[in-house]
């Protein structure tokens, strides 16, 4: 049996930053991954840039290192003060490395078949089975594996359901799930004069020149409580039949890191209540997401200076789920101790990111901003194993406060978190 110190189910945001650190720490690590490629949300998903989250974040030793190797090839530029402006594809080369420079291994095209658990320790877990899902009538499970520690960063909880962990009760309605695209043959200059002059608000639109590349963000969306520059085109485009009127439910544009010419879409948001634990529910969702990004790209290429000549360079292999399971944890977050600032012994981050609820009607989605805050390890710790962690959107918090605590940076600082205690704890 191959015996580990730590194995990773997960190779995304979360499940990268705890095998690289774990790796870096000197531990016996293995980082298990269903599809082909590392990075999860950053990769697959197209989901760019890392929104900041505040000055004063801890664990970030794995995001400094990304950023730093993405540097190296001009996968990354810092924009307004945002280090985590990266080229999605550059990215999947990057984790390559990363992994293989403190020797973690890695296994692609793996899932958790079956779990052992300990005969005399009902609390923990002994060792795994692997399947490697692009093998076809594969008659016999894979040699056993063990460890000391397990870490599902799943997004999901997919291992932890196989071993009946217990879940906080899920809302009857979940956040809409998005799905990301790239458009390419832009003219980003154009586009970054006409958008300058149309919108005024440099907390909506704002344009850089970095490293001889321009730079942009821009958004709309369809709640009526601020004024949107770009409200004018959809409503003309909604009435013209270019749009469906829940294509414009929410609409933000960023440019790519090296990639000159391709701007990055954090849209369609699907508004539909659609389940993304229900594989019907998620099969429609993307489905719809596509016939979306369709009407979309006509929409800009009719209706945004600079968009005349561009095409769908990109879709996302996986769609953007901002909440589905979340573990009971040995700590339950909650959102009143988000917004009271509570302090704890053992942060595994601290974040100011604000509240960030997305709703499928108009006017009801949340984002407010708090003050610093932080979320302690034992909420990445699962109440019914012991040698179990979750890292990532499935943490131990209620529904509130895993809308501020799903993002990129605090998945990175999560996943480091659990690494560093499971070194410290086998010290």
């Amino acid at each position: 049996m191959d015996k580990y110190d730590i194995v990773i189910i997960g190779g995304g945001t979360a499940g990268c930053a705890a095998a690289y650190i774990a790796g870096k720490s000197g531990l016996k690590t293995l980082l298990l991954e269903k599809s082909q490629v590392l990075g999860g949300t950053m990769t697959s998903g197209l989901v760019v840039p890392v929104m900041k989250s505040g000055d004063n974040q801890i664990n970030t030793d794995f995001y400094n290192a990304l950023v730093s190797e993405l540097a190296k090839i001009d996968g990354q530029v810092t924009y307004q003060g945002n280090s985590g402006w990266f080229n999605p594809e550059l990215m999947k080369i990057v984790l390559d490395k990363m992994m293989k420079d403190v020797n973690v291994e890695v296994l692609f095209n793996t899932e958790v078949a079956e779990v052992k658990l300990n005969n005399t320790l009902s609390s923990h877990i002994e060792q795994i089975y692997t399947n490697n899902i692009s093998l076809l009538n594969q008659e016999k499970l894979s040699v056993p594996i063990g460890a000391k520690y397990f870490v599902d960063a799943t997004g999901n909880c997919d291992f932890s359901k196989k071993i009946n962990c217990e879940f906080l009760e899920n809302n009857s309605e979940f956040q809409p799930m998005s799905l990301r695209f790239l458009m390419s043959g832009v003219d980003c200059e154009e586009f970054a004069r006409w958008i300058t002059d149309l919108d005024t608000d440099r907390e909506v639109t704002t344009v850089q020149y970095t490293d001889k590349q321009v730079h942009f963000s821009t958004a709309y969306t369809w709640d009526s409580g601020k004024h949107w520059a770009l409200a004018p085109l959809f409503d003309k485009a909604v009435k013209e039949g270019i749009l469906e009127d829940e294509d414009r439910n929410y609409f933000q544009v960023f440019t790519v890191a090296g990639m000159p010419g391709t701007v990055a879409f954090n849209c369609p948001r699907i508004v539909e209540n659609l389940n993304p634990n229900n594989q019907k529910d998620l099969s429609k969702a993307l489905t719809k997401g596509r016939e979306s990004i369709f009407r979309i790209s006509e929409f800009c290429k009719k209706y945004l200076p600079g968009f005349e000549n561009s095409f769908i360079s990109n879709i996302s292999d996986s769609i953007g789920i901002r909440v589905s399971n979340r573990i009971r944890g040995k700590y339950i977050y909650t959102i009143e101790d988000l917004k009271s600032g509570k302090k704890f012994d053992n942060p595994a981050l601290i974040s100011n990111y604000p509240i960030d609820v997305h709703s499928k009607s108009k006017n009801t989605s949340t984002c407010e901003k708090t003050g610093e805050y932080q979320l302690p390890i034992e909420s990445l710790m699962s109440f019914n194993y012991d040698n179990l962690f979750v890292a990532g959107r499935c943490l131990s918090a209620d529904y509130m406060a895993q809308g501020a605590l799903r993002v990129q940076a605090s998945c990175f600082s999560m996943g480091e978190a659990v690494a560093k205690y499971i070194k410290q704890k086998l010290s």
